[in-house]
């Protein structure tokens, strides 16, 4: 049963990824700004502007174009950056590493926030602390990530100098100093995520802590924080496992805005040079990896809710 319900859910990406090549490739053509004129300028003759467009094979068929470039790119090639001429899955294969370090360690920081909030929170009902993870739980999810990246490096970088403004090192070059100078943008893309995780998590686990077996397990002298750790998270991470899924996507998206203010080299930072440069084919694959991986990610989250959970029907 299971091989079947991975079977189908493998045939659901296939149209989806192909939908996706579709989108991608459709909307980045309706970004405002001509790649020629931004590579000849605004003075450049039509006969330039003309020949250049050739060049580039922006003058052939639309339909032309996009089939020729999903061939390629269901064959790895991603086409050249207009303005450099690298290849472009070779800037993001770099790219995509720094990236992934990045949401990995805010993912981990977003997980430990939000157990800690919301255990917390149930082994003391009506206490301070759980007034503070319900508070959290909603502000967290309102802070601007961009405005709270601004302020941590203002106080914590600028005034006490405590952590880098900017840069990145990679951890499989120097452990310490990736934890030293990822800090900060792990913190700002990981204030949502915990909040995420403490209010699905607090939820799940007042629900599963009312229910007969836990009483039961009180009845027989099992203390809170036992019953809590044993019987509680057990069942309560399930649907929380969906949520955790959903947040990479959410927290690989919001690199674009992190990695510019913390100028790390990484998917985002490069999403965004290609906006401004008109850089239509190196946007194209940066965008269309971005998609996959979430789309990859979400089916792996659906495999392990299943695997984990035998009340689904597969």
């Amino acid at each position: 049963m299971f091989l079947k319900f991975l079977a189908r859910r493998l045939l659901y990406v296939f149209p989806m990824l192909f939908i996706t090549t579709l989108i991608v490739f459709s909307l980045i053509l309706l970004i405002p700004g001509d790649p020629t004129l931004a590579l000849l300028g605004d003075n450049a003759t039509p006969e330039k502007i003309a020949q250049l467009r050739q060049q580039l094979g922006l003058d052939r068929n639309i339909f032309i174009q996009y089939f020729d470039w999903l061939r390629n790119a269901v064959q790895g090639d991603l086409g050249r950056s207009i303005f450099t001429g690298q290849y472009v899955h070779e800037a993001v294969t770099t790219r995509l590493s720094v990236t992934i370090q990045l949401v990995v360690f805010a993912l981990i920081l977003s997980i430990l926030g939000g157990l800690f909030f919301a255990v917390l929170s149930i082994a003391y009902p009506n206490r301070w602390i759980d007034y503070v993870a319900r508070f959290f739980g909603t502000f967290g999810s309102a802070i601007p990530n961009f405005w709270l990246g601004l302020i941590l490096v203002l106080i914590f970088s600028l005034t006490f100098g405590w952590f880098p403004a900017t840069g990145f090192t990679s951890f499989f070059e120097n452990p310490v100093q990736f934890l030293h100078g990822i800090f900060l943008p792990a913190f700002c893309l990981a204030t949502a995520g915990t909040a995420q995780i403490t209010r699905h998590l607090r939820s799940s686990l007042l629900e599963v802590m009312s229910a007969d077996y836990v009483r039961t397990a009180y009845s027989k002298g099992v203390n809170r924080w036992y019953a809590i750790f044993k019987h509680g998270l057990q069942n309560a991470m399930l649907p929380v496992i969906t949520t955790i899924g959903i947040l990479f996507g959410n927290l690989l998206g919001s690199t674009v805005v992190i990695e510019t203010i913390f100028a790390i080299p990484g998917m985002g930072q490069l999403a965004v040079n290609s906006i401004l440069q008109r850089d239509f084919t190196m946007l194209q694959g940066v965008v269309l990896v971005m998609i996959v991986m979430i789309i990859l990610i979400n089916l792996i989250t659906d495999i392990v809710y299943a695997a984990l959970d035998p009340r689904i029907e597969y």
